[in-house]
């Protein structure tokens, strides 16, 4: 069995609403050898990273960047995983008042000092979530659950 962590923050609910998609699409039917577990930046930690295939991270943009929560997870397990985290396949999901452009580059830049490689586009919601950017985050979590399970990752 395949591991599938998905870590966000959320604060009106926009960014819990595009996990809950991601979440959907991880678990869809036809995946079946994939495990998908869904954790708050808050209660995630070193062991959840090391129990992980693949990962997905959530976040609003706060000031052009990641949320400090989002942050403090990076903070709270970059070295107590260091050396001991094998490469994760992994992809972003942002709710932006902007344009998300900050928040994903200071994850993509973080990412850099983890085994982590961005293997998917990430989804950026600009203001309201909607229909489309739903099932554009329940694909995502497909996609990479499937990418996971089949070993393409």
């Amino acid at each position: 069995m395949k591991h599938l962590l998905i870590v966000y923050h959320s604060k009106t609910g926009h960014t819990e609403a595009m996990a809950q998609a991601v979440l959907r699409g991880a678990r869809h039917p036809d995946i079946e050898g994939v495990n998908s577990r869904l954790l708050t930046a808050a209660a995630a930690g070193p062991d959840d990273l090391l129990w992980a295939d693949g990962l997905l991270l959530g976040t609003p943009e706060n000031f052009g960047y990641m949320s400090g929560a989002l942050k403090d997870f990076f903070d709270r397990t970059f070295y107590e995983v260091e050396g001991r985290l094998k490469p994760l396949p992994y992809s972003v999901f942002i709710a932006a008042g902007n344009d998300g452009r900050g928040a994903l580059q200071a994850i993509q830049r973080i990412a850099n000092g983890y085994p982590f490689s961005q293997v998917q586009e990430a989804v950026i919601c600009r203001g309201e979530v909607t229909a489309q950017v739903l099932t554009d985050c329940e694909n995502l979590g497909t996609t990479l659950a499937a990418g996971i399970e089949l070993g393409m990752f």
